[in-house]
């Protein structure tokens, strides 16, 4: 009996220690599988961050490459490492033939492999009817509206990078034709006061941060020698570097051709004084970069007689800090003067688009948005690339 009892013993033990080992292989095999699996869910994740790392990174080397050249044909990169982990990137950016350009980036770490596609696009310093840094003031009565959209359905943008109170004042009976921005972070019920004014679309903050790039004068224009200042009536058929515009009273300037000015002074318009673009020779446009002010008084005005808002850029320069319309009339260009005071003292009808630093509207006029300066290419003035579309 002793002996069958020390049997049935051993039996037991002999049980327990193989249901034990089992059960230690069941849990090192569950250890394993997690551990594969914790590493398989890592690659996978770096795999996914390298491919979007190489989409920033090909959009950052064709920004790059734009400051140096607007010839882009084709950036790649194999196999860079992405810091900081195991995962490496690589990407190819091609014209896609409309001109956008296309991007594929593929993220690899371990056995995981990850592709995104994009289209970029060119987008330049008028995409928004007015975008300011600071405040907007538009007087009683005031329409600002759009049109040459491109897409069905689409609103004009109008609004500060600003967060701060009461920066975008409507006056009462103010009507905007679209969609009212603020910065980023930003209340719009706080930043914008219209209590009495319409806004056809809809308030809210920016979700990314816009920047305002400086302007750079083009190298060729840059290295001419100065032709002194513009002083009496003159007709101009040719690109040039000035030491200023100074027309007195009644002076006419006529620009008949395709001309660009660099103006290291001021641009001043007397009385009656007026820069016309030729509308009878289908090739006159004016762009100008200017390192001073705008002075337009009592009459003077940049008077685009085509009427195509897309033939009249003026680009302030950082030294560009006031851009005073003292006049009345109708004005059709686009003005980019990211450190600027525009400053519309009278009744200005404009057609186009304005950035820059503040906006003010001296008395009751329309603001007309035309969408065709959204357009742009490479060696349009402070052009960038951006994102269009993406997908995996």
């Amino acid at each position: 009996m002793r002996f069958k009892r020390r049997g049935s013993a051993l039996v037991l033990v002999t049980i327990a220690v193989v249901l034990l080992t089992l059960i230690g292989v069941g849990l090192l095999q569950v250890g394993l599988c997690s551990r594969l699996l914790a590493i398989g869910s890592a690659h996978q994740i770096e795999a996914c961050s390298a491919a979007d790392a190489g989409l920033t990174k090909a959009l950052y080397a064709i920004n790059e490459q734009l400051k140096i050249s607007s010839n882009i044909s084709q950036l790649q990169a194999t196999d860079e490492m992405l810091p900081y982990c195991d995962g490496t990137f690589s990407y190819t950016v091609t014209p896609s033939g409309s001109g956008d350009y296309i991007v594929e980036a593929t993220g690899k770490a371990g056995r995981f492999e990850k592709t995104v596609h994009a289209t970029l696009q060119f987008k330049g310093p008028f995409e928004h009817a007015i975008l300011v840094k600071n405040n907007i003031v538009l007087k009683p009565g005031a329409v600002v509206d759009g049109y040459n959209f491109t897409e069905e359905g689409e609103k004009l943008k109008f609004g500060t990078t600003t967060t701060l109170p009461a920066n975008v004042v409507l006056a009462m009976g103010a009507l905007v034709d679209g969609d009212v921005v603020v910065g980023v972070g930003g209340d719009p019920e706080s930043v914008i006061n219209g209590p009495q004014a319409t806004i056809t679309g809809n308030k809210y903050a920016l979700t990314e941060e816009v920047t305002f790039p400086s302007v750079t004068t083009p190298e060729w224009l840059e290295a001419m020698p100065s032709q002194g200042t513009i002083s009496g009536p003159a007709t101009i058929t040719t690109s040039g570097r000035y030491d200023g515009i100074s027309a007195g009273q009644g002076d006419i300037i006529t620009i008949d051709g395709p001309v660009t000015l660099y103006v290291t002074g001021n641009l001043s318009l007397s009385n009656a004084a007026e820069i016309q673009i030729n509308n009878a020779n289908p090739d006159a446009s004016l762009t100008i970069y200017l390192a001073g002010d705008v002075y337009c008084k009592n009459g003077g005005a940049l008077n685009n007689l085509t009427e195509d808002p897309t033939r009249l850029k003026l680009f302030g320069l950082d030294t560009c800090t006031n851009l005073s319309f003292a006049t009345t009339g109708t004005f059709y260009g686009g003005i980019y003067a990211p450190n600027a005071m525009a400053n519309f003292k009278s009744s200005v009808e404009i057609y186009g688009a304005v950035a820059a630093q503040c906006f003010l509207q001296g008395q009751s006029a329309g603001f007309h948005y035309d969408a065709a300066l959204k357009l742009c290419g490479a060696d349009d003035p402070c052009t960038r690339i951006t994102v269009k579309r993406w997908s995996e």
